[in-house]
């Protein structure tokens, strides 16, 4: 093993040490933050200088996806008008190592002076950041793992991971679900997997819909107006059955195929889905066994009530097959 995987692997231990010191720093303050920020009715608003700027970006990220409004906040854009998105009722979270940068330390008057709680994040609860704050969460006193200890390293660490604590322990409080972290996060594979079908189905006003007296040409009429590729037969709002292409072909030789009574055509029982059930239980039950794929599933509800349906186009333009 090399000299530079040895002082690798040193990196990180020390970055270790540093976060089993954190570990025991939590009190009573750190739980104040939380339903601080838990019943905030503003913004929690986080700043920083230099690297802690980058770590408060990141942890006002996190807490936004989870269900708290947040944004970061440059100390040296406040002071040139950003100070403009503050309000009284924002949690104000301030890091700094030292406690003593002075482009955060400059801030904490006038932040106050606006009414907001302000929280600092810092190793010395003595320091300006920490003596002008409503709440302290204390950093670990731990060497940096730089080379000429100097580089934040072992300090931004735990900045990082106290806001991961402070983010997810909010978000536990809140009773945060996977459907709500689903709808902050629409563009991905998580939150396409947590949609629901009523999320993405077509509504009753866009698809085809006839009733049982109904004839094929009927059926084919609102199938071009709604131009889906089936109509979908109900009684009483309640589904009944399925006309589509291939019922069609079944059918094209019968001379007056075109007034035959839609009921004597259609296929029933056909396939259906509640609005409730997750999206890709959608895509499994349009997928049949037999290989072929549907083109347009009927949305039900618990009584058998059609909703709407599900488009095959639209799940290949939303990215789910």
């Amino acid at each position: 093993m090399t000299e530079i995987t040895e002082f690798g692997k040193t990196v990180l231990q020390q970055e270790a040490e540093g976060l089993r010191l954190l570990q025991g720093l939590l009190d009573d303050s750190f739980d104040a933050t939380v339903r601080a920020a838990l019943h905030c009715t503003g913004h929690v608003v986080l700043t920083g200088i230099g690297k802690p700027w980058l770590i408060g970006q990141k942890i006002s990220a996190t807490l936004a996806s989870t269900g708290t409004p947040s944004f970061a906040l440059h100390p040296s854009e406040a002071v040139h008008g950003d100070l403009g998105r503050l309000r009284a009722q924002d949690l104000v979270i301030a890091i700094s190592n030292s406690g003593e940068s002075e482009e955060v330390t400059r801030l904490l008057p006038i932040v106050k002076r606006l009414g907001c709680t302000v929280v600092g994040m810092t190793s010395e609860p003595d320091s300006s950041l920490g003596s002008h704050s409503d709440l302290v969460l204390r950093l670990p006193k731990a060497p940096e793992a730089c080379p000429i200890g100097m580089a934040p390293s072992v300090s931004t660490t735990a900045m990082l991971a106290l806001g991961d604590a402070l983010s997810l322990a909010v978000m536990k409080a809140r009773n945060f679900t996977r459907e709500d972290y689903a709808r902050f996060h629409p563009g991905g594979a998580l939150g396409r997997s947590l949609m629901k079908v009523s999320d993405i189905m077509r509504p009753l006003p866009e698809t085809a819909v006839v009733g049982v007296s109904a004839t094929v040409a009927d059926a084919l009429t609102a199938i071009t107006m709604q131009k889906t590729g089936a109509a979908f037969v109900v009684e009483m709002g309640v589904l009944q059955g399925v006309f589509t292409d291939g019922d069609l072909r079944r059918h094209v030789a019968d001379d007056e195929l075109l007034s035959q009574p839609i009921v004597e055509v259609m296929t029933h029982p056909c396939l259906s889905i509640r609005d409730d059930k997750l999206a890709p239980e959608a895509i499994r039950t349009m997928r049949r066994a037999s290989g072929l794929v549907i083109g347009e599933l009927p949305v039900v509800d618990a009584a058998g009530k059609i909703l709407g349906h599900v488009a095959l186009k639209d799940l290949v333009a939303m990215n789910f097959v």
